[in-house]
């Protein structure tokens, strides 16, 4: 740890270094110009470390049982959305547009845990914790591009449950198979455009106070504010996609139930109404799982917090969805339900057959 800390405040004093002796090149060598000119030949210089440290938790023992839990939980996150994808894909009385967002549900959550949980673990059980300026962009790319989708699908599923409930005559008109992978493609398209352009401010920026993040990945409110030079639109951007990412399809998401209950309750008999809210119980779960947590920590808790409590919250909300989606969606959806018993059947009669 003492050579990793020695390691750390050399490269600062080198950043630092670099940082003053560009500056004074350059006053020593421009003519006379405008303020205009000025500020901008001193923000073409950016300074960019090559390495940044990811510092984890702080001042408390035994963290590796915690990531050694965060392990556990990506193996069956990765087993249970496997498990999803495998039996939406083999039946074809699931090749619906409800279940190609389900399934779209299961491939965003499975490249979340990915993105994230190997790279923790190499992190802190292996001690790895200085990571390169190119892999620390490539890490916070893929993880908020990945968590933008979890949210966006879960929207699209409302949309999906809204078009089914309240123009049920409309809805195989609606909602086809191609329409569905037409706005899943959608989808994927903006939240990668959303987050390249936060990368773009980033890249802009030079960092010659720190090198230390104090998160358990390249999280990009902790990263902005190492800037030395002006992190004005990295900061607006930190507000704005959690804006356009979580609250504005949350919004949509009750605005769609809202207009689910209104239609339920003009439903004559009370069995007919059980059994139409039954088909959003799994997602509404899956509502909650995700975004009450994101409430929490970006709403309640975040600016408050010490940044140990940060860590746990957010890593909690990041890996825990993608393990509990499978399992609520095997549990409380009946058509999943029966297609699982189905194959089971099926696979057991084929594997009697072999050995007779």
């Amino acid at each position: 740890m003492t050579l990793v800390v020695w390691t750390v405040s050399l490269q600062l004093l080198v950043l630092k270094t670099a940082f003053s002796k560009g500056e004074k090149k350059q006053r020593a060598n421009k003519p006379a110009m405008s303020p205009l000119n000025s500020t901008f030949f001193i923000n073409a210089t950016i300074v960019r470390p090559e390495y940044f440290f990811i510092s984890g938790f702080s001042g408390i023992p035994h963290t590796k049982y915690y990531y050694v839990f965060l392990c556990f939980v990506y193996a069956l996150s990765v087993l249970g959305n496997i498990f999803v994808m495998f039996v939406i894909y083999s039946d074809h009385c699931l090749h619906s547009p409800k279940y190609i967002a389900v399934f779209n549900l299961a491939v965003s959550d499975l490249c979340v845990s990915t993105a994230l949980v190997p790279l923790l673990i190499d992190t802190f059980l292996f001690k790895s914790q200085l990571i390169s300026y190119e892999a620390c962009l490539s890490n916070m790319f893929f993880v908020y591009w990945f968590l933008f989708m979890q949210s966006f699908t879960l929207t699209v599923m409302s949309y999906d449950r809204f078009v089914a409930i309240c123009f049920p005559l409309r809805y195989n008109e609606i909602m086809t198979n191609k329409s569905m992978l037409v706005i899943t493609a959608i989808t994927w398209i903006f939240a990668a455009l959303a987050v390249v352009i936060g990368m773009i401010f980033i890249s802009r920026l030079s960092f010659c106070k720190s090198i230390v993040i104090n998160s358990y990945f390249c999280d990009h409110g902790p990263m902005f504010r190492l800037a030395c030079n002006d992190n004005t639109p990295s900061f607006v951007m930190s507000w704005l996609l959690p804006a356009l990412i979580f609250w504005l399809p949350l919004l949509f998401i009750t605005g769609t139930y809202i207009c689910i209950a209104r239609a339920l309750l003009k439903i004559a008999t009370a069995s007919e109404r059980l059994k139409a809210m039954k088909t959003c119980t799994s997602h509404l779960i899956l509502v909650g799982v995700y975004y009450f947590p994101v409430c929490i920590i970006y709403g309640a808790i975040g600016s408050i917090v010490h940044h140990n409590v940060r860590i746990i919250s957010t890593s909690l909300a990041t890996v825990l969805p993608p393990m509990l989606n499978p399992i609520i969606y095997s549990l409380k959806t009946e058509e999943f339900t029966e297609s699982i018993k189905k194959q089971y059947r099926r696979s057991k009669i084929h594997i009697t057959v072999m050995y007779k």
